[in-house]
């Protein structure tokens, strides 16, 4: 993805120095990267309206290493844009037993969760899968190094390079999980949805609209040019009610993103 497996998020910088950068054309007035494990010890770009920044290291159970340095980097964004000038993205996956850890019980972190699918019991049915989002979404919260993570938005890169169920609806159940969780504790700051629709469709099939994912904003990556990117800010979003707010292109080895209007 801007998210890690689609364009390598922004793949090497070496020799560019920020000095020597050339500054975006004014038609790209709202246009922002995205960063993460890839770009560790890498010259990040200068003046970019917004910045989304990983959390993970590419999956769903661990750690970007430099999580702190990109986000000092993403503090810099200009604004300008629709976007909030600081976003995340977590990589999302359901491993089912195949993880190196999977719930039994609806208690994560001493809480005890309302579980709309039933009682966990550690099994991959529709109750753990939701149980599973909801403990990953919470680590990405509250273990990872995010101070005040109630104050961003959050983005699930879903990605068919991570591990999934075939059952789609095992899937939706784990991203509503951390959707919840998310919708919880950012105050409005909001949560949505990176995928292409090809992956979206694979990975977690027709959304109902009674799911906490329809309306979700759509981040949909793809384009190589700035005008592809403009041009698929007018594509169906990925699931029922989604508008797409953001689009990605790749250019020099970088991941841009297109705040639509």
């Amino acid at each position: 993805m801007a998210c890690t497996f689609l364009a390598l998020l922004g793949l090497s910088l070496a020799g560019m120095a920020p000095a020597a950068a050339a500054p975006p054309p004014r038609t790209q007035g709202l246009v922002g990267n995205d960063v993460s494990w890839p770009q560790c010890g890498k010259t990040l770009p200068a003046g970019q309206a917004f910045a989304i920044v990983g959390v993970t290291g590419g999956l769903a159970n661990n750690t970007n290493p430099c999580l702190a340095q990109q986000l000092a980097w993403a503090a810099g964004s200009t604004g300008g844009t629709a976007q909030p000038k600081v976003a995340l993205y977590v990589n999302t996956a359901n491993p089912g037993l195949a993880g190196s850890w999977w719930p039994s019980s609806n208690t994560y972190a001493g809480t005890q969760v309302s579980n709309p699918y039933g009682t966990c019991g550690g099994g991959v049915d529709l109750a753990c899968s939701y149980m599973y989002g909801y403990a990953k979404a919470n680590d990405d919260a509250t273990v990872r190094g995010v101070n005040n993570p109630g104050n961003y938005f959050w983005w699930l890169d879903v990605e068919t390079g991570n591990s999934w169920q075939t059952n789609t609806a095992l899937n939706r159940a784990d991203l509503e999980g951390m959707v919840t969780y998310f919708k919880g504790i950012t105050s409005g700051a909001g949560v949505g949805i990176y995928s292409t629709a090809s992956q979206w469709g694979t990975i977690a099939g027709t959304v109902p609209t009674s799911s906490p994912l329809a309306g979700l904003s759509s981040w949909l990556p793809g384009a190589n040019t700035m005008r592809g990117a403009k041009s698929n800010c007018s594509l169906p979003g990925l699931t029922s009610g989604s508008r797409v707010s953001v689009t990605q292109y790749v250019s020099s080895g970088l991941d841009y993103d297109y705040s639509c209007p």
